[in-house]
């Protein structure tokens, strides 16, 4: 499909399922950023030294990038393809769950030989990292315990079990982990233990989604292959191929700052990172809820040739992630020094970290989801070319610029690679359909959010970090609340102040 198509203001009822079961998962979205920043400000750094902080990233970052590589392609094929096995066959003869689960086994085992006949090579590489060489053991059953989680949140995502499956990856994840550290806080378990129980655990929220998998009725493992696997597996093959090459990538960019670091600098700066990336990672908070709902419904409406929706679904997406991403990143920066001051000048790099990945982070947010869009269309295999850019930039920036400058050059390395791969996906999708999402409401936005940020920040400090924070915290909410309403950029926006804060919209 070529031809330009016009924007229409046309209400779309899969938005109002976006938005519906998107606020619900930002509900638990939100509970598990707020648990998960206590971890990682206020607990963590206390309890551990920055070297032990270090390792549990280090097992979270390895873990993830083995069990995307685990994966062999089967999680964009659940997604892409999901819906013809429930158009087209019965729910007890869909057999992609069996298909795709053996795939994963299979690439689990193979991630397992490769790890055990490179083991002296990989250990010499983590020479800057001796703690994390002692436990790269622990990398293994985290990363088994995230690809099965993985695999089977994808069929909770095409299912609409989306609310739940957030719970669990972003609350239930976080609770246990606090629950862990107060343990070895209060002496109750040693940190040996910790770490054998933090790479464990993804195994409650795993047994939790399988049960609830199962009692769909929707889901079952079905060894027998369907006449849907018959039709298309040329087709999946190939889409798995390119769309698991662009996931890999896409992921190995975005963590590979990490492992330089560990691997150049040691797990010490690796903490200091991990803080300031947490920080930025809460931008992400709106983006992975609307990301959940949003992709099988792009994927509904590519099979159905909702250009309509598609482009109503690009366009709000810009404006909604925009706001939400100016509202955390200039909520973090308003109080990020006195974080510093709460956990000493050990951690005085977070501040000028936060700001500079938090741009790139605004660039990433304010594009909306574009990579979903061509995720999901005939023009998918231009979602790998743009990810094999995105490495090719990030893993030689992130080289030289961490060598050179530290973990500075690495929060640069990020804002300069996602500029250029944001601006190249934007191009790619206007010049294939004519979609520009952008009006001059995103540029009041922008303008109206930054000129009360600088208001606020001017003011004077107020009595104690605690007392400063609360006060410039939530005087920031309340007239960032009015302005966005006073505005009028986000009609979705304003219909939920007005359901909830009525007083605030006229």
């Amino acid at each position: 499909m070529t031809a330009k198509v016009q924007y229409q203001t046309l209400h779309q009822p899969e938005m109002g399922i976006i938005q519906k079961q998107g606020t619900r998962s930002s509900i638990f979205l939100l509970i598990g950023f707020c648990i998960g920043g206590i971890n990682t400000v206020f607990l963590f750094p206390k309890v551990f030294t920055q070297a032990e902080y270090g390792l549990t990233r280090a097992i979270v970052d390895a873990a993830t990038i083995l069990s995307v590589l685990a994966t062999m392609g089967t999680i964009p094929v659940i997604y892409k393809f999901h819906p013809f096995y429930r158009t087209h066959v019965k729910d007890r003869q869909n057999d992609l769950p069996f298909i795709t689960g053996l795939i994963c086994l299979i690439g689990f085992l193979l991630i397992c030989l490769v790890s055990f006949i490179f083991q002296d090579f990989i250990i010499r590489k983590l020479g800057k990292s001796p703690l994390f060489a002692d436990n790269f053991h622990l990398v293994f059953p985290a990363t088994f315990l995230m690809l099965a989680f993985t695999w089977m949140e994808a069929f909770g995502w095409a299912l609409k079990k989306t609310v739940i499956t957030n719970f669990l990856k972003e609350t239930l994840v976080r609770v246990l982990t606090s629950i862990l550290i107060i343990l070895v806080a209060y002496g109750w378990i040693s940190k040996a233990i910790f770490f054998d129980a933090f790479s464990m655990i993804y195994l409650l929220p795993v047994l939790i989604l399988l049960i609830i998998l199962a009692r769909t009725g929707e889901w079952r493992l079905t060894p027998r292959i369907s006449k849907v696997t018959r039709r298309f597996k040329g087709k999946m093959f190939t889409f798995s191929l390119f769309i698991f090459g662009a996931s890999f990538l896409n992921i190995l960019s975005r963590t590979v700052d990490s492992f330089m670091i560990i691997g150049l600098k040691g797990l010490e700066k690796t903490a200091v990172f991990t803080i300031a990336s947490y920080l930025v990672t809460l931008m992400d908070l709106p983006f992975r809820s609307i990301n959940a709902i949003a992709t099988p419904v792009l994927s509904e409406s590519w099979k159905e040739k909702n250009y309509i929706n598609i482009q109503s679904i690009y366009r709000k997406s810009t404006i909604t992630l925009l706001i939400a991403g100016l509202f955390i990143f200039l909520l973090v920066l308003l109080n990020i020094n006195n974080l510093v001051i709460y956990l000493s000048d050990e951690w005085a790099e977070v501040p000028v970290i936060v700001l500079i990945m938090g741009i790139a982070k605004l660039i990433d947010l304010g594009t909306g989801v574009n990579g979903q869009i061509i995720g999901t269309s005939i023009n998918w295999r231009f979602d790998f070319y743009t990810n094999v850019l995105l490495s090719f930039l990030a893993i030689p920036l992130n080289f030289f610029l961490i060598r050179e400058f530290g973990i500075i050059g690495a929060a640069f390395s990020n804002l300069g690679a996602l500029f250029i791969y944001n601006a190249v996906r934007f191009y790619f999708i206007y010049r294939k359909y004519g979609w520009q999402p952008y009006q001059w409401a995103h540029l009041k936005i922008i303008l109206g959010c930054c000129t009360l940020f600088l208001f606020l920040y001017s003011l004077p400090f107020v009595m104690n970090i605690y007392v400063d924070s609360i006060l410039k915290s939530a005087t920031f909410a309340i007239l960032f609340v009015l302005l966005i309403t006073r505005l009028k950029v986000s009609d979705e926006i304003n219909d939920m102040v007005r359901k909830f804060l009525p007083w605030m919209v006229k």
